[in-house]
């Protein structure tokens, strides 16, 4: 089966070919592993719900080998192209809204106008520490 029908079945928000799988919202499952282990994802294959520009930055410091998004944001689709990551998605959107519904998501706020995937991933420590 792969990951994606995986990923729909369970009704996880994430899930990777070495058995990992989340139900948690937002970046969450993707920077907590990175707090463990830098390359958690290295050489996996991870299928998630929603993909913007600060998931695919993590994804791809951590050594991700290949990512399919259900919804990934154009930001997150160049990131991939940047780095060489193979990707998919179902659909692709201008930017990840918030949960309201009314503006952009505050984790790819945060990296917007960020470059470098290191310091991405210390911008998004320091934010999801004060959630």
């Amino acid at each position: 089966m792969e990951l994606r029908d995986a990923l729909l079945e369970k009704n996880c928000s994430i899930i990777a070919s070495n058995g990992y799988f989340s139900y948690d919202s937002g970046i969450r499952p993707v920077i907590d592993r990175i707090n463990e282990k830098k390359d958690y994802f290295r050489d996996l294959e991870v299928a998630d719900k929603i993909i913007g520009k600060a998931s695919a930055m993590l994804l791809t410091l951590s050594g991700v080998k290949k990512v399919h998004a259900i919804v990934l944001s154009e930001a997150g689709k160049d990131i991939f192209e940047k780095y060489g990551i193979e990707y998919s998605y179902d659909e692709l959107t201008d930017y990840i809204v918030n949960r309201k519904g009314d503006g952009m998501c505050p984790m790819e706020m945060t990296v917007k106008d960020i470059d470098d995937l290191r310091e991405a991933y210390e911008a998004l420590r320091k934010k999801t520490a004060l959630l």
